[in-house]
């Protein structure tokens, strides 16, 4: 008999090999005291259940059920303490065989794991562990990290995405334990930002548009022209001369945007259209930033520095140059002495950059969306249009006097604002305005997520010291300025403003926003342009903050996506909640998937076709990673293939060894039904490693070679000279761009060089800038590498001296001579 005397006989090691606890598991046959081991040691309790045919074990520490049969977990209707389970009758099912390595969402692999486990504190990291339990409860980004692992590759340091990807398996295993570690994404994140080194508390919403940024950098992959054409840029409609050169001042979304992420859509979608001087045109590598006017939010302390390398976006509240609109020249830049422009070189070198480098990785895939920002001059009515990246919005939280005006706002508005929260803003009965206000005069404002949405896109008056630039008017003048959501995201983040720091103090606002479960309607904030069909989204998780602005503690209400329950997620702890629980939460941050039933139907229908074992003459290959949009996404877009296909149709070199993680067959019918419905391609019957690019990379690998064995030939020479004539000057950060590429560590050339950050114009000369990060390289390297790359200016800090003429030197003798007599 089956017994807790049994199990402190054995005083909790595996009756095999002797490992001790945690996550030991006993065998639930009748009369079968077995204790063994888990997968973390050699695994004997599977080895004893298989030997013996005894089916169901449990989990000591968790007291979880594993059936061997169904290879699931069994749940037990009133759940009661260890009891004797009979042998038979045995009431659970086994699977079905999965008849193609077909993609969609199978229902009964899902059932295996509810990913209830928790992540231990490893020290005031209660931030890190409620934003990963949060995005592990978010299907698109998980089910790619499950079942598509062969896609997770990067030659990136520290691999954050392998160490995100080993946290997921372990949160979804089978046989999970009660709560994992993560030392390896922390000690990895601590690489990445020095900010979150040491056992001081972090903000969670910057531990996320790091966490973001560094696996969109790892797992980023360029656009290829292919996939860009026929697809439409957001950006395509503007006119250039109907931007004024001073709009980049007038950003009005508050919200994390990207500058060198491709959206789903294509392209141009994701390209920046506000020309700036990041690097040079070369977009830095950026997260989930919030360009916040009141600093970003941080529970650590006061003067918490901020994070350089997951803050590059808030640079564009620093944009300072005034660049024309007027399309640069294509010829390459050389140096033009005193009379080089500055101006011309930035825009030109970042116009040239940002057109060479568009990427597109799963993370931008899934969290980026588009705005489109508009400023309109209140006298010649010119409106400005620009689109932006982003992938968080960062929403202010109204007070009472805010509430007012907007809600008058609103009932003026109300053909234009007609889907804006029906329930909130309709008519209320009267117990429920009298209960609503006693809740205001005593806790302050009813405050809704409609609210917050509404307020960060209303209209913004620009005027007195915040007038408007305009191009055509050529003077300051009264704008206004708005902006309309363009795209929308799969997953929508929402991140909520609950932080205000100031000069001498910080603090928090704990006003209560109310935020619905399911149904959050973003059409009445979407732009009339907007190619978005789903527009209705459902609430996946939140992470609340209690405690005040210098101290406090997170956790993450999620929903599982099994079945459907609400659990709370404090560090090691998971408890099942009533959704009202939720209701009622704090929340800081917010993840919203979008709601389609259509999706779903598809999927069935996907599904309904494999199963018909319809004979057919051809088998084609697909996208294993677009096969994961149609199982997750709402509007998965068109079939891409061209993520595992090269520009001539072929397999590239380097992705033919693991083709198998990339492609999925398909039968012709499910083909079909797939192309009639999404469009997209092209058809793949036949996989081949391409030649041309073969040849190209062999090519590429010649010029590496003979790239770098010149210039070290050249600065040898260089070395070697004790007084060199002519010493020229070379920006640091283009060298570094060009030595990780002749390297092989970066696949893209560097661009023209770029002296422009490194030089100043005085007198109508160009000298190298005090404090610049600079190279010194001889005449010869300098004309070798301008040759190939062109680019500019020449700053030179040390030139050649002409010698003096002898009759000239004999006259001035002479002069001073006679002036000596005199």
């Amino acid at each position: 008999m089956f017994s807790i005397h049994v199990l402190l006989l054995l005083q909790g090691t595996c009756q095999s090999c002797g490992a001790g606890g945690p996550n030991l598991w006993a065998c639930l046959q009748n009369e079968c005291p077995y204790v063994g081991c888990g997968e973390s040691y050699s695994d004997h309790s599977t080895l004893h259940a298989q030997a013996k045919k005894h089916n169901l074990t449990v989990n000591l520490t968790t007291f979880r059920i594993w059936c061997y049969v169904c290879e699931r977990e069994v749940f037990l209707e009133h759940r009661p303490a260890l009891v004797p389970v009979p042998a038979a009758p045995h009431h659970c099912k086994a699977t079905e065989q999965v008849r193609f390595r077909l993609m969609v969402l199978n229902e009964e692999k899902k059932k295996k794991n509810k990913c209830l486990t928790g992540m231990k504190n490893i020290g005031n990291s209660c931030y890190m562990n409620a934003a990963l339990q949060a995005l592990s409860n978010c299907p698109p980004l998980t089910q790619f990290f499950l079942d598509c692992s062969g896609l997770v590759r990067t030659d990136k340091k520290p691999a954050l995405c392998k160490s995100y990807q080993k946290l997921i398996s372990e949160l979804w295993h089978k046989k999970r334990p009660s709560y994992v570690v993560p030392t390896s994404l922390s000690h990895g994140i601590k690489l990445v930002n020095p900010m979150f080194r040491g056992y001081a508390q972090q903000d969670t919403q910057e531990f996320l548009r790091c966490l973001m940024d560094q696996l969109h950098e790892e797992l980023k992959e360029p656009l290829t022209e292919c996939s860009m054409s026929g697809e439409g840029s957001d950006g395509e409609e503007r006119r250039d001369g109907d931007r004024s050169p001073s709009e980049d001042e007038f950003l009005s979304c508050d919200s994390g945007s990207s500058s060198d992420r491709g959206e789903g859509g294509g392209a141009g979608d994701g390209e920046l259209l506000i020309q700036d001087e990041c690097d040079g045109g070369r977009s830095p590598p950026v997260g989930m930033v919030g360009i916040s006017s009141g600093g970003p939010d941080n529970e650590a302390s006061m003067t918490q520095p901020q994070s350089t390398p997951c803050s590059p976006v808030r640079a564009l509240q620093e944009l300072h140059p005034k660049l024309s609109s007027s399309p640069p020249r294509s010829s390459p830049l050389r140096s033009a002495g005193p009379a080089y422009s500055f101006k011309k070189a930035q825009l030109l070198l970042s116009a040239r950059k940002k057109k060479q480098f568009q990427y597109r990785s799963v993370i931008s895939d899934i969290f980026d969306g588009s705005i489109l920002s508009l400023v309109q001059c209140l006298t010649c009515d010119r409106v400005s249009t620009t689109v932006e990246t982003f992938q968080d919005l960062s929403l202010p939280i109204p007070g009472k006097e805010d509430l007012a005006k907007l809600h008058s706002s609103i009932h003026q508005n109300l053909p234009v604002k007609t889907g804006v929260c029906p329930d909130t803003y309709g008519s209320q009965g009267w117990i429920s305005y009298i209960m609503d206000s006693i809740r205001s005069w005593f806790w302050g404002p009813m405050v809704t997520l409609e609210d917050c949405l509404a307020a960060f896109f209303a209209a913004d008056e620009l005027k007195g010291d915040n007038m408007y630039s305009c191009e055509r008017c050529k003077k300051l003048r009264n704008g206004v300025k708005y902006c309309k959501v363009l795209r929308l995201p799969e997953i929508l983040c929402i991140h909520l403003k609950r932080f205000r720091h100031e000069v001498m103090y910080s603090f928090k606002i704990s006003s209560h926003v109310s935020f619905p479960l399911e149904g959050l309607d973003m059409r009445p904030f979407l732009a009339k342009e907007s190619p978005s069909q789903v527009t209705t989204y459902d609430l996946l998780s939140v992470i609340c903050h209690h405690g005040t602005a210098g101290s406090g503690h997170y956790i993450a209400y999620c929903q599982n996506v099994i079945n459907g329950q609400w659990y709370e997620f404090d560090d090691q702890y998971v408890t099942e909640v009533h959704e009202t629980v939720v209701q009622n939460a704090e929340a800081y941050v917010l993840f919203y998937r979008k709601s389609s039933e259509e999706s779903v139907r598809e999927r069935q229908k996907v599904v309904a076709l494999a199963n018909m074992k319809e004979p057919s003459l051809l088998q084609f290959y697909i996208s294993r990673e677009w096969l994961n949009k149609f199982n997750t996404f709402a509007e998965p877009g068109p079939i891409s293939n061209h993520t595992f296909l090269c520009q001539h149709g072929g397999i590239p070199p380097n992705k033919y060894h693991y083709i198998d993680d990339l492609v999925v067959i398909v039968p012709q019918n499910v083909w079909e039904y797939l192309y009639n419905s999404f469009g997209g391609g092209p058809a793949v019957n036949h996989l081949y490693m391409c030649a041309i690019c073969q040849v190209e990379i062999e090519a590429l690998a010649k010029r590496r070679k003979m790239e770098i064995d010149t210039f070290i030939k050249l600065n040898k020479e260089f070395q070697a000279e004790e007084a060199p004539t002519v010493i020229l000057c070379i920006s640091m950060q283009w060298f570094r761009e060009w030595e990780s590429f002749v390297k092989g560590k970066d696949n893209d050339p560097p661009g023209p060089i770029d002296n422009s950050k490194i030089g100043v114009m005085k007198g109508g000369h160009i000298q190298l800038k005090q404090g610049a990060d600079y190279g010194q390289i001889s005449e010869e390297t300098w004309q070798y590498l301008l040759g190939i790359y062109g680019g500019g200016p020449e700053i030179a800090v040390r030139q050649t001296v002409a010698p003096a003429d002898p009759d000239s030197l004999h006259g001035e003798r002479k002069i001073e001579a006679e002036t000596r007599a005199l």
